[in-house]
């Protein structure tokens, strides 16, 4: 009996083996074929010309990448107008595939980024001697680029303690401060940065580009889902994008529409809005407070609320200069009183009764 084990299991053994390796070099082989990417990062600009509507940056980059020395930047702007992707694409045709990992040091807000880490971390590889060449052959800037994205995010400390490295260590290293609001980023740094502004991408530049990807993809869209997907991304192109691949998944290869869009984008539908209009004229404080329980109970946000109802209320011809001041400045309060993680309820019944106040007053 145990010979007859031992016989069937020397004999079965090798074939299940082969078999379990062969099946692993397949699904091995598979994946690498169909890896999923997502679309932000599988169409972001690879070179520096094909950067958006960034003409004074894309010319001082196009400089230094010509062989003029590049100084220390610092890039503001809204999200989604390419920042980042700006210079990581320069980084690349400065350095090549190769060198490009060892001179650039990229740090994010998700890393950590105290006063330790500057002094340590930053310190170390911007005291890093510069060596090696390009195997393609082309001239190799002699310096290293530190990267610190949402560099807002970076408390003073932190950022008082990067004046002195990036002073000192000037001949061998450039530093690339990438931020959304440029207050928050202290004078000392400032000053010895060459600061550019990127602009929010215009309409016809994005839809360009989604109708770019669109294509490649093989995505069915009108153009005026495309504009409506523009209008719902509010200047910012890499939401647009991710929203694109959302739809399209969702879909499944039927055409995106208006609707599709509105579902995965979390935006509030226009009837919505309308309706909690008109509860607000109608002078009834139960319909107003039935209106807003529905609203939370269907899922929607109170920031996308208050963001949607300013537009309204600007756009809004039947209200007076006067009406629209007081809504406007309710607006703002109930914005910082959500930031501050107030009650979601009782801030929107707060507002809707301001905007009844108004509609229902003769002014």
């Amino acid at each position: 009996m145990q010979a007859f084990l031992k016989g069937t299991s020397v004999s079965t053994k090798p074939p299940l083996k082969d078999r379990g390796v062969a099946a692993t070099v397949g699904s091995s082989g598979e994946n690498k074929k169909t890896k999923p990417v997502p679309w932000v990062e599988k169409y972001r600009p690879k070179c520096v010309d094909e950067v958006a509507f960034q003409e004074e940056v894309v010319a001082v980059l196009k400089k230094s990448l010509e062989g003029a020395d590049l100084p220390n930047l610092l890039f503001y702007g809204p999200p989604g107008t390419g920042k980042t992707s700006t210079i990581l694409a320069a980084a690349r045709e400065l350095f090549g595939p190769e060198l490009f990992r060892l001179r650039v040091l990229e740090l994010n807000a998700s890393d950590e980024r105290g006063i330790q880490v500057v002094r340590e971390k930053v310190k170390n590889f911007a005291q890093l001697t510069v060596s090696g060449s390009r195997s393609d052959g082309k001239p190799c800037p002699p310096f290293k680029i530190v990267i610190l994205d949402e560099a807002d995010s970076m408390t003073s400390a932190a950022q008082a303690a990067l004046r002195r490295t990036m002073e000192k260590e000037s001949k061998t290293t450039r530093f690339c401060l990438i931020c959304n609001y440029v207050s928050r980023i202290i004078e000392p740094l400032t000053s010895r940065c060459s600061k550019f502004r990127f602009k929010p991408l215009s309409d016809k530049i994005q839809q360009q580009r989604l109708l770019d990807i669109a294509d490649k993809e093989h995505v069915k869209i009108s153009n005026e889902g495309i504009a409506y997907l523009v209008k719902v991304s509010e200047g910012d192109l890499r939401k647009a994008i991710t929203f694109l691949q959302s739809a399209t998944r969702l879909t499944g290869g039927k055409e995106i529409t208006e609707k599709v869009i509105t579902d995965i984008a979390g935006v509030i539908p226009a009837e919505t809005i309308d309706g909690i209009f008109a509860a607000c004229q109608s002078g009834s404080f139960d319909k107003l407070e039935a209106v807003v329980k529905d609203l939370i109970d269907e899922g929607h946000a109170a920031t996308q609320l208050v963001n949607q109802f300013h537009d309204v209320v600007v756009e809004n011809d039947n209200l007076s200069d006067k009406q629209k001041s007081i809504i406007t400045e309710k607006l703002a309060e109930v914005d910082k009183c959500l930031a501050d993680g107030a009650d979601e309820h009782l801030q929107l019944i707060s507002l809707c009764a301001t905007v009844m106040q108004q509609l229902t007053q003769n002014c």
